[in-house]
């Protein structure tokens, strides 16, 4: 299991012309992510998980300082790479923990079967199958979108568009390639910054970030609202 360093995270709800006005910016100082296709930009599609209460859904929405949640992600719609990721945040910092998972372990996530993930001894399957069991963890819903993503050596900067937002209204299987909703968020986008210990000071510059609104913009809490599967539904 590979565990991140804690990093910043800063969000932010852009327009379509700030949108294209900042990518203009960053293209003549940050790089594309190497990871990304010839368009530089991909599919992220994620299942996230919660407990028989709610937890992450509802720590999220009061802003619980300490808080975390488990999600299973794919990428442009294949299960060549699956990844199990918790994501910790603790105040400001935020890291993950994540294992790339098989096909039919990915299944067995899914369904439910805790016994299968704790037998692989693996710590993060293991944790996983350990909230199944006592705190009934299990699929929530499909979030779906296209990130576009620069990054800038010093500070270890990473800077994402998540564009299209949408989710699965009427299934959680995560590689169903069925129609998804758009997410109600009026055609924006959101920029997330991550970096570890400090901005570098022409990143600053270029994103001028002290003319942007910081926001939660959860996608986990947009798409739950959106499927209506939460415990304040009418």
């Amino acid at each position: 299991m590979a565990a991140d360093p804690f990093r910043h995270e800063l969000k932010y709800l852009i327009s379509p012309h700030k949108y294209l006005e900042l990518r203009h910016r960053l293209r003549h100082l940050l790089r594309r992510d190497p990871h990304a296709g010839p368009r530089g930009e991909y599919r992220i599609t994620s299942l996230y998980f919660d407990d028989a209460a709610d937890s992450a859904l509802f720590e999220k929405i009061a802003g619980v300082q300490h808080r975390s949640k488990v999600r299973a992600r794919i990428y442009d719609g294949q299960d060549k790479i699956i990844m199990l990721e918790k994501k910790i945040r603790n105040g400001e910092g935020v890291r993950k923990e994540r294992v790339q998972i098989t096909r039919p372990l990915c299944d067995a996530l899914c369904a439910g079967d805790a016994n299968r993930l704790a037998d692989t001894g693996e710590a993060l399957l293991a944790d996983v199958a350990w909230q199944m069991t006592n705190r009934l963890l299990r699929p929530k819903v499909i979030v779906d979108y296209v990130r576009e993503a620069y990054i800038f050596p010093a500070g270890n900067v990473r800077i994402t568009f998540d564009k299209d937002l949408r989710s699965g209204l009427t299934h959680l299987d995560l590689f169903r390639k069925a129609p998804y909703a758009p997410a109600p968020i009026g055609g924006m986008t959101i920029l997330e910054v991550k970096y570890d210990s400090f901005l570098p000071r022409p990143v600053q510059d270029l994103l001028q970030t002290d003319t942007l609104t910081r926001q939660s913009a959860s996608k986990y809490v947009l798409c739950r609202t959106m499927a209506g599967t939460h415990l304040w539904e009418d």
